[in-house]
């Protein structure tokens, strides 16, 4: 198996006010933060899915334009898997950087051949925290096409047809999920990780790599 990797960053960040992906937290900006925790995992090829290639697009990355018109993570998620190399896609948003290295990791360690992972909290899932495998993606290329924009309905259409392991994310790792769309989210955001940075800091800059799925 080889896993390729993506920062979805094509929101248009309405609410918040600004490009969400350039603002900092604790002095870094969400855009580097999510790049160090995907680039830790050593994937086989790492991607950023937007509307446009941003500046900030790293050296190592290649940048992958959303299926026009866009129609948000669907889009950019569509497009990535028409593109990649890799047996799955593990799928990180820019938005969401309370995400620690070894959750992630976690995901990687569950997965198999043309089966990815994806948490639930309650009877949702966390479709953009998640691991797809390739074999999956002409169900994302039928839902952009029909129109069918939800990704909570693809994911469940693949766990259904056993494409997706579920995993059930505890109380205590929910925070981690919560993503960044308003500025009292980030300021919540830079309140959790003062709280309890050994737990989150830790994963986002742990030297160790994650060791390269076997081919």
């Amino acid at each position: 198996m080889k896993l390729s990797a993506v920062l979805l960053a094509g929101g248009e960040s309405r609410r918040f006010g600004c490009d969400k992906a350039t603002v900092s937290l604790r002095g870094q900006p969400l855009w580097k933060r999510q790049i160090e925790i995907l680039q830790s995992l050593a994937p086989a090829e790492l991607f950023v899915s937007a509307r446009t290639n941003p500046a900030w697009c790293p050296s190592d990355a290649r940048f992958i334009a959303d299926h026009a018109p866009s129609h948000g993570p669907l889009s950019g998620l569509t497009a990535t898997m028409t593109d990649m190399r890799g047996t799955h896609l593990l799928v990180l948003a820019v938005d969401m950087p309370l995400m620690p290295r070894s959750c992630l990791q976690h995901m990687c360690s569950v997965i198999s051949p043309g089966r990815g992972v994806i948490p639930y909290i309650g009877p949702r899932a966390e479709p953009l925290a998640a691991i797809y495998p390739r074999e999956s993606s002409p169900h994302f290329l039928q839902a952009l096409q029909l129109g069918e924009l939800s990704l909570q309905t693809v994911a469940a259409k693949l766990v259904t047809v056993g494409m997706l392991l579920t995993i059930d994310v505890p109380p205590a790792e929910q925070e981690f999920y919560r993503s960044i769309n308003e500025p009292v989210d980030l300021a919540s955001a830079t309140a959790a990780t003062a709280a309890y940075p050994s737990h989150v800091e830790s994963n986002f800059f742990s030297p160790k790599t994650f060791n390269q799925l076997e081919e």
